[in-house]
């Protein structure tokens, strides 16, 4: 059995985290840290726990864990590492932004499975991918592998209340968020590093614009993005480049039909759909920004680490109806 803990245990991610590990074959959740709720039973913070474990955060790390998932809030993962050294054996999966750009100063590896699948097999140290990341790299990477990208992509995409996290805000604030639309970070949006790194890996000579307009949605939870660029090719050349792109890929999948969020909400799936509009291609991802965009990711990417069965623990139902 894999032991496991998780630092930062009151917030979202960490709450999926906990639901997935909770049911996973071949793991034993050790410990939850939070400082805010020590002592208390986790199902007293997440409440759809009752019944399903009667563990409670802890005040304490145990730094001989097998691995450690960090969901911290941005700038919070680096200097809680600074702060607490872990075994030479305990893996680190950090679900922040801290270590998400590749550099000389750590040795994380960018955890998005479809791109570094290898590397993430063999990492010690992971750094998960952003939610509005994975659903953007996901509708780029197949034309970058294929080095057709070839001018300004454009980018537009709506994610649920959860993606803010639990904090409360103007925004997030029910009377706020109901009935309502936003776009907030236009063209600056942080997950725009990760995603031109990512592209630059696979197609070097890129040297275009991303025009990412994130949009806050009034519902709780899923990510719907919609992509687009120039392509010279018939749409039969496009959606045979996907398909070869992921066909070894165990949650995402190429579809034809037309897509929504009912699909991918609590799983751990993100669906593509490619279209063609005159000397255009339409990229459609869905992805469940808590699961593919953050803590279910995060477990496929231990699952690689530890060579387990890449969906291990990961079976889940979509909430369709």
């Amino acid at each position: 059995m894999i032991k496991a803990g998780i630092i930062g245990g009151a917030g979202y991610t960490a709450g999926e985290l906990t639901r997935i590990l909770v049911n996973h074959p071949q793991v034993e959740l050790d410990f939850i840290y939070s400082t805010s709720s020590a002592g208390k039973p986790v199902y007293a913070i997440h409440q759809d726990l009752v019944g399903e474990t009667e563990i409670t955060f802890s005040s304490k790390v145990n730094t001989n864990v097998d691995v450690v998932f960090l969901c911290l809030g941005h700038g919070n993962s680096k200097k809680f590492l600074e702060e607490t050294e872990f075994s030479k054996s305990t893996k680190i999966i950090d679900l922040s932004t801290d270590f998400r750009k590749t550099e000389p100063s750590h040795s994380f590896i960018y955890g998005l499975p479809e791109l570094d699948r290898r590397k993430i097999e063999s990492a010690e140290f992971i750094a998960n991918p952003g939610c509005f990341a994975t659903a953007i790299n996901l509708a780029l990477l197949p034309l970058a592998y294929a080095g057709l990208l070839k001018e300004d992509v454009h980018v537009n995409a709506v994610t649920g209340a959860t993606g803010a996290g639990t904090s409360f805000s103007g925004s997030t604030h029910f009377a706020w968020r109901d009935n309502n639309f936003s776009s907030y970070k236009a063209f600056e949006h942080q997950h725009l590093s990760e995603i031109g790194q990512s592209v630059l890996q696979l197609q070097e000579n890129f040297d275009h614009k991303i025009n990412f307009i994130p949009n806050r949605g009034n519902f709780s939870r899923g990510i719907h993005c919609t992509t687009y660029t120039s392509f010279e090719g018939e749409l039969e050349d496009a959606v045979g480049i996907y398909k070869m792109f992921y066909a070894n890929a165990a949650f995402t999948h190429v579809v034809e039909e037309e897509l929504h969020l009912k699909q991918v909400v609590n799983t751990n799936k993100c669906l593509v759909r490619v279209q063609k509009f005159d000397d255009k291609i339409l990229i459609t991802t869905v992805l469940d920004n808590l699961l593919k965009g953050a803590s279910g990711q995060a477990v496929q990417n231990m699952n690689l680490m530890f060579g387990l069965e890449e969906s291990t623990g990961l079976k889940l139902k979509a909430n369709y109806f």
